[in-house]
């Protein structure tokens, strides 16, 4: 009779089970399913996919991503369309940044995508925070808040991270010998692993880096291997006019500012440069600056011009590595009596400028809420009214009692190009790729603007140090397709030859010494500008502004995010990390040991300021010792005379 009235209740358990079952299959399902679809379509519309080795690998982690979702989610319908959000928006934008920088998201990108919504408007605007917005909303949507299960899975993942931040080297070497490790090529690294293991491997990799500061010792051994403490002069140096502190120094980034005419392919009916501003750059010896970065992180150029120490790593140096006070160019002018004034029409905290420019020194900062908005192209400045709104506030001090340093960052020819009513094209190309011919025109425009404003500069500060140069290659569409149609790049990083890492970097670069005219720099490293300039003004005061570089040196070193390369007359070494190569082991310590003292001076103890009076104090002992040392020898050689014939 009991068993009439209370059947037993495993039928409804094992029922129950496979309910279960039958939804864990429907949720890992759609994860293969969503998989398949989203790479298949980013391989097709953008061209950028894990490499055919690494999609079980990817798929796997993944699936692995799934599981641990579906144990918080309430339900499949919830969890697919979570996870639907949240992979697809990972997944467009790390296919958008490899098409159109080169290279995969990274950690650090979590950090700067502020910046984005400072930049964006419009579609673009909304797209970005639909992209950052709706996954997290989507999440929260999903989560079974009252379910055990749902809080112990994230109590795992949490747990998970905790190991990571505790320990992430012993984590990093090991994904490295698991998964590999392409110094120089974060595309690569990307398609051998896939996204998901792409962003542990290189946060584990970015967590390892936050080391102890360098300590004092470590510090002066490596500016001993730099011979870093004593200036050298490049060239006969122009002295300061009488009674003042010294000569204006006119500094002009100038943005995605590149020579066109090389792309051969593209077909273009004109040369876009003003033929003013070829006969100068001839007069220059055609010299070019070597940028830190590739179509955009503007930001990575500043630094080094204006502190001069080189960035080698995918973020941007303001954004969370500038936390001291620091004798930049701006601030050791200053010291020598110098105001300084930074101009750039765009949002003021983009980039963590605000910040940024205080710390290096800067007196006064003029941003996009300062500057009188009449010329827009698009969401950008033009030059032209930049620069006569620049000459409306620093002419009146070019000729007071105080020198002036005078930075100008332009915003007009930021991707992608637009021009206003009062800039028709007026050039053709016969590429298909409509950004050779947008970024031409914006050219043709730029570079007439430019000479027009520095005729009327040099009229009005005819002795003035002037440097303007390009802070990066423009972005020529997806794969660098502008490039890759003229032979100039590769699409993949892997592919390149030697050649076409000096092509990544070098921009258009212009030094002009007063009424001596150009100056012959040949292809220069940004970060050396600012020891160039001070030996221009003939400033030999001890200055951090010479521990990485000097104008006379005979080999240049160009770092970028795991190669660098050496550039000596007209030779050209490339040095790829993690493949050791005959001829770059000098410049491979010179690299680690210009790194160690950018992380003393900008986060650290700043040792290094202090380095120079005491490597002198070293060296006068040692001096005194050898001294010592010779005259007692001297002494058992040439005994004295005591006058005996």
């Amino acid at each position: 009779m009991d068993l009439l009235t209370n059947p037993p209740a495993a039928p409804a358990a094992t029922g129950s089970r496979r309910s279960g079952a039958v939804e864990w299959a429907w949720a890992l399902g759609l994860v293969v399913a969503w998989y398949v679809l989203a790479q298949s379509a980013i391989a097709h519309f953008i061209g950028v996919a894990p490499g055919r080795e690494a999609w079980v690998r990817d798929l796997l982690a993944h699936v692995l991503i799934g599981v641990v979702l579906f144990a918080m989610a309430r339900s499949v319908v919830r969890f697919a369309v979570a996870v639907g959000v949240l992979f697809s928006a990972f997944t467009l934008a790390n296919a958008l940044k490899l098409a159109i920088l080169g290279g995969p998201v990274m950690p650090d990108d979590f950090v700067a995508a502020k910046n984005l919504f400072l930049l964006l408007e419009g579609w673009q605007l909304w797209g970005s925070v639909a992209m950052l917005a709706l996954p997290l909303g989507a999440l929260a949507w999903m989560f079974a808040w009252r379910s055990p299960r749902a809080w112990a899975a994230l109590a795992m993942v949490v747990l998970a991270v905790m190991a990571l931040v505790q320990r992430p080297e012993p984590a990093s070497r090991w994904l490295d010998a698991r998964f590999g490790d392409w110094v120089w090529n974060q595309r690569g690294n990307y398609e051998m692993r896939g996204l998901p293991l792409h962003l542990v491997q290189e946060s584990a990799r970015n967590l390892a880096r936050r080391t102890q500061a360098p300590l004092e010792d470590e510090v002066d051994q490596a500016l001993t291997l730099l011979g870093a403490t004593q200036p050298s002069p490049f060239l006969e140096i122009a002295g300061g006019e009488a009674g003042r502190g010294g000569r204006n120094v006119h500094m002009i980034v100038l943005e995605s500012f590149w020579d066109p005419a090389v792309l051969k392919a593209a077909g273009l009916s004109e040369d876009p440069l003003d033929p003013a501003f070829r006969k100068l750059w001839k007069a220059a010896g055609h010299a070019r600056a070597l940028s830190p970065v590739f179509g955009g992180y503007t930001a990575n150029a500043e630094f080094e011009a204006l502190c001069g120490f080189p960035v080698r790593t995918d973020a941007v140096f303001f954004e969370g590595r500038l936390r001291r006070d620091v004798p930049c160019l701006p601030r050791h002018l200053g010291e020598a009596g110098y105001r300084s004034f930074a101009s750039h029409p765009n949002a003021a905290p983009f980039w963590n400028r605000i910040n940024a420019y205080r710390r290096v020194g800067f007196d006064h900062y003029w941003s996009d809420r300062d500057f009188v908005l009449d010329d827009m192209n698009g969401e950008f400045l033009g030059d032209a009214s930049l620069y006569r709104q620049v000459l409306e506030r620093v002419g009146p001090v070019l000729d007071g009692a105080q020198p002036v340093f005078n930075y100008v960052l332009t915003y007009f020819g930021h991707l992608d190009y637009p021009l206003n009513s009062l800039r028709p094209p007026v050039i053709e190309a016969k590429s298909d790729n409509a950004l050779v011919q947008a970024y031409a025109n914006t050219v043709h425009y730029k570079s007439r603007e430019l000479m027009a404003f520095l005729e009327e500069l040099r009229k009005r500060d005819p002795d003035a140090v002037i440097v303007l140069f390009g802070d990066h290659l423009p972005s020529l569409g997806w794969n660098h397709g502008g490039y890759v149609e003229s032979g100039l790049l590769a699409a993949d990083r892997s592919q390149f030859d030697d050649e076409m890492f000096r092509t990544l970097v070098a921009t258009p670069l212009v030094v002009i010494d007063g009424r001596r005219g150009p100056v012959k720099t040949g292809d220069l490293p940004i970060y050396a500008l600012p020891a160039l300039i001070l030996d221009l003004l003939g400033d030999e005061r001890d200055s951090m502004l010479r521990f990485a570089a000097r104008a006379d040196d005979a080999l240049r070193v160009r770092p970028l995010p795991g190669v660098h390369f050496t550039l000596d007359d007209r030779s050209l070494t490339i040095c790829r990390g993690g493949e050791p190569l005959p001829g770059c082991e000098a410049s491979t310590d010179w690299v680690e040991a210009v790194a160690l003292l950018k992380r003393d001076l900008f986060s650290g103890a700043q040792h290094a300021l202090g380095a120079p009076e005491r490597l002198r104090g070293l060296q006068t002992v040692e001096l005194e010792v050898h001294e010592i040392e010779a005259s007692a020898v001297t002494e058992e050689i040439l005994p004295g005379n005591d006058n005996d014939v």
